[in-house]
C-alpha cells in the first residue's frame, strides 16, 4: 500500500480536531490530577490515623489497578447505579485520579524536604495550620517539584489514546475512525505517531527551560 497524499489531505482536519481535543483532556486531567494529588499528599501525612491509612489504601487500590479498568468503571459501570458521565468528563475524570496518586509521592516528597525549622517557626509564630501549609509550607515545596510535575503531565498526553476505548474523539478516536471508515491505516495511525512526537518533544523543550529557570 503506497502512501496517499489525497487522502492525508482529507483527514488531516480531523486530526487537527482530534489533537485540540487531546490537549484539552490533558490539560483538564492535569489539573484535577494536581488538586487530587495535592488532597492525598497531605492526607498521607495527617496526623488522624483512620485519615492517613484510607488516603493510603485509596491511593494504591487506584495505582495497583490498570487504567482502563478505571475507565470502563467510570463510562460503562458508573452508568448501571445512576451516575451518567460523558466520555470527555470520565475521561479527566479517569486520567485525573490515576495519576493523582503518583503526584502525590512528588508533593510528598517536596513537603517532606521542606526543612523542620520552617515548621517549628510557623508554631513559634502562632500560626494556624491552613496559614502553615499555604504560607510557609507549599511555597517552598512546590517549586523544585515542578519539573517532575511536567513530565507526569507530558505521560498523561501520551496516555490519552486510550480514552478512545470509552468512544472519545480525541486524535486517536479521530485516526481510528478514519482508518476504519476508508480501510487505510497507515497514513491516520502515521500522522497521529508523528503529532504524538511533535507535541512530547516540545513540552519537554519547555519543562527544561522551566527548570533551567528554577535552578537559576
Amino acid at each position: 500500500m503506497t502512501w496517499d497524499w489525497t487522502f492525508v489531505a482529507e483527514i488531516t482536519p480531523f486530526l487537527l480536531q482530534g489533537l485540540v481535543v487531546t490537549v484539552k483532556v490533558t490539560l483538564v486531567a492535569s489539573l484535577f490530577a494536581m488538586i487530587v494529588g495535592l488532597v492525598f499528599a497531605i492526607a498521607k501525612m495527617s496526623r488522624n490515623a483512620f485519615v492517613r491509612w484510607l488516603a493510603i489504601a485509596t491511593s494504591e487500590g487506584i495505582r495497583r489497578t490498570p487504567l482502563l479498568i478505571q475507565l470502563y468503571l467510570l463510562f460503562y459501570v458508573l452508568p448501571d447505579l445512576g451516575f451518567v458521565l460523558s466520555p470527555f468528563v470520565a475521561g479527566v475524570i479517569g486520567l485525573g485520579l490515576h495519576y493523582g496518586t503518583y503526584i502525590s509521592e512528588v508533593y510528598r516528597a517536596g513537603i517532606i524536604n521542606v526543612p523542620a525549622g520552617q515548621w517549628e517557626a510557623a508554631k513559634a509564630c502562632n500560626l494556624t495550620p491552613r496559614q502553615t501549609w499555604t504560607q510557609i509550607v507549599l511555597p517552598q515545596a512546590i517549586p523544585p517539584i515542578i519539573p517532575p510535575l511536567g513530565n507526569y503531565v507530558i505521560a498523561m498526553f501520551k496516555e490519552t489514546p486510550i480514552l478512545s476505548a470509552i468512544t472519545v474523539l480525541d486524535v486517536m478516536g479521530q485516526a481510528l475512525a478514519q482508518a476504519n471508515y476508508n480501510y487505510r491505516y497507515i497514513e491516520p495511525i502515521t500522522l497521529v505517531a508523528c503529532a504524538f512526537l511533535v507535541v512530547s518533544l516540545c513540552s519537554a523543550a519547555a519543562i527544561r527551560a522551566l527548570e533551567y529557570q528554577l535552578r537559576r
